[in-house]
């Protein structure tokens, strides 16, 4: 099917971002930066806030209704008898979208885990993994041993993964030496560092200074927004950016629901949080805020709810579920 719809031949470059929490974050980063430096982008995240186009954007446009419908044609008329899963069609439509609008760069989102996500079925040039929690572990296992080997799929031979965790499981390391590839972790060949009212990175060969905060989100950021540096760097031969597009792109660079702040006669705070590490995140910035926190809260029953509500009890003075 992936050679009926012309999409077997590589024609733009590729990044795939996994991770628990963090990859939506490290993508919005890249999409920003290469936008500032004047690349075309195709970028495919999930899930959707309000409308499913938001999905699949090109040069920072969410694709239209009938770019996504002549894409859907398409794989419906490739795929013969083969049964597809919601993502599977997705998926296979916003690179058939990206193909016909010749893209540069490909930022592709894992949906769930990393070796059997659809988004896997491209060979990525540089893989990322920007953290390693409990989530999903009725699909990728019950440690993170087991779950950082699922996201550890995304790695190819010979190509930068780029690890935003100090201290992931030692199945990251194995499975890094089973492919062949070239391991690139946080603290070790790459770092950054906290300044007054700025920060700076350090790289392989590159270092910035005296760059913007995160815009969006808790300290976190600064760890997701350094994977995504960590991956301009490597992308430097083909893709040249500067200091200037570095600052452009993260002052810029936005992503809803993420410790969103709306202001108004209460203070929202409007986060999706569903595992024990993000609402973890999410008290720790409550803890910055004075006055009375009520949490207006709705999940699906196989997250963690027990996990989550831990975390968030002594952040909450009370629940509306």
């Amino acid at each position: 099917m992936f050679g009926r719809l012309g999409l077997r031949a590589a024609t733009a470059t590729t990044v795939t971002v996994a991770g628990t929490n963090g990859k939506g974050s490290c993508v919005a980063y890249l999409e920003s930066i290469l936008a500032a430096a004047g690349y075309r982008t195709g970028v495919y995240t999930s899930p959707h806030l309000r409308q499913f186009n938001e999905r699949i954007r090109v040069a920072g446009v969410s694709a239209n209704d009938e770019e996504i419908v002549a894409a859907f044609g398409k794989v419906e008329a490739a795929r013969l008898d083969a049964s597809l899963t919601y993502f599977e069609y997705s998926t296979l439509a916003a690179l058939s979208v990206f193909r016909a609008q010749r893209v540069d760069i490909c930022l592709l989102e894992v949906g769930m885990g990393g070796r059997l996500d659809a988004v896997n079925l491209v060979d990525a040039d540089i893989s990322v993994i920007t953290s390693i929690g409990l989530d999903h572990q009725g699909w990728l296992g019950n440690d993170r041993t087991a779950i950082a080997r699922e996201k550890a799929g995304v790695f190819r031979r010979d190509q930068p993964a780029i690890i935003g965790e100090s201290n992931p499981p030692e199945s990251i390391a194995q499975a890094a030496e089973e492919t062949g590839c070239r391991l690139l972790q946080i603290g070790e060949d790459f770092s950054y560092g906290r300044d007054a009212d700025s920060w700076h990175w350090h790289g392989g060969a590159t270092q910035f200074d005296r760059l913007p905060p995160p815009r969006f989100g808790g300290n976190e950021q600064y760890a997701n927004a350094s994977c995504a540096l960590a991956v301009i760097e490597q992308l430097a031969v083909n893709f040249r950016t500067d200091g200037a597009h570095i600052c452009a792109g993260l002052d810029n660079a936005w992503l809803p629901g993420r410790l969103q702040q709306v202001a108004g006669r209460r203070n929202w705070i409007l986060d999706v949080a569903h595992n024990g590490e993000a609402a973890m995140a999410l008290a720790a910035m409550l803890g910055d805020f004075a006055g009375r926190t009520i949490a207006v809260i709705g999940m699906m029953n196989d997250k963690p709810v027990e996990a989550i509500a831990a975390a968030l009890a002594t952040a909450v003075d009370e629940w509306i579920v």
